[in-house]
């Protein structure tokens, strides 16, 4: 039985079994993005000395402080102790505790005008390194559009004298070609002037070399004028002689001529 028993029980104990729930994967952690730490402001010497002046005088007074209530923890003991035995001796320890006290608070009334002294001079050095800071700000500020103006101006500068320059350079040209322009006229007139002098000095020189000429030609002809002139004559008495002589001999003809007839 107790065989059987364990086999039904082995059997029934798959359909028994609970699936166990699966196990949940653990959340990817988020990285977080490193955040770069701000970049600390620099403090100005002035500044760092009077918070140095300031934390020595807060921890004087926090030390007197402390003093202040040991002294107080004192007084009372000893008032209770002069309270159960008024002895001399529980006197002058009462009296010892509460001068000590009282030098502790008198102590801590000039401490806490001093603090309050620090504080105002830290305050004071502060104010008076946030506005030094702000003038050097503000004089980088002017530095810095100065040059950038300055910059800019160079480049309007450098295109308006390009524009200038082209401007000048055509209005030069122009300038230039009026003058050559009545330079050559001028120089042509001149020319003109120097050939029509030329010729006309020519012409003057030709004609006075043809008067020269006929000048030297005269005599001349009046010589061969003369040496022609008994030719002439000789001629003229031989011309009729000539025509006696040809009348002569026209006779004959025409006799022999009114015969036939």
């Amino acid at each position: 039985m107790a065989t059987a028993k364990k086999k039904t029980t082995a059997k029934k104990a798959p359909a028994s079994r609970k699936k166990a729930p699966a196990k949940k994967r653990p959340a990817a952690k988020k990285t977080a993005a490193k955040r770069k730490p701000a970049k600390k402001q620099a403090v100005s010497p002035a500044v760092a000395k009077a918070n140095d002046a300031l934390a020595k005088v807060q921890k004087a007074l926090d030390a007197e402080k402390k003093s202040l209530a040991a002294a107080r923890k004192k007084l009372e003991a000893a008032r209770k102790q002069a309270a159960k035995k008024a002895t001399a001796a529980n006197k002058r320890t009462v009296k010892a505790a509460r001068t000590a006290s009282a030098k502790n608070s008198a102590r801590i009334k000039s401490m806490r005008g001093k603090l309050n002294d620090a504080k105002q001079r830290l305050a004071d050095t502060a104010d008076a390194a946030r506005l030094k800071a702000m003038k050097v700000a503000a004089q980088e500020k002017v530095l810095a559009q100065k040059a950038e103006l300055a910059a800019k101006a160079e480049v309007d500068k450098a295109k308006a004298l390009a524009s200038h320059a082209e401007k000048w350079v055509k209005a030069r040209a122009k300038a230039d070609a009026k003058k050559l322009a009545a330079l050559e006229k001028k120089l042509a007139k001149q020319l003109s002037a120097a050939e029509k002098k030329s010729a006309a000095k020519v012409k003057a020189a030709a004609k006075k070399a043809t008067k020269a000429t006929k000048r030297k030609a005269a005599p001349k002809k009046k010589a061969a004028a003369k040496k022609a002139a008994p030719k002439k004559a000789a001629t003229k008495k031989a011309a009729p002689k000539k025509k006696v002589a040809a009348k002569k001999k026209a006779a004959p003809k025409k006799k022999a001529a009114a015969k036939k007839k």
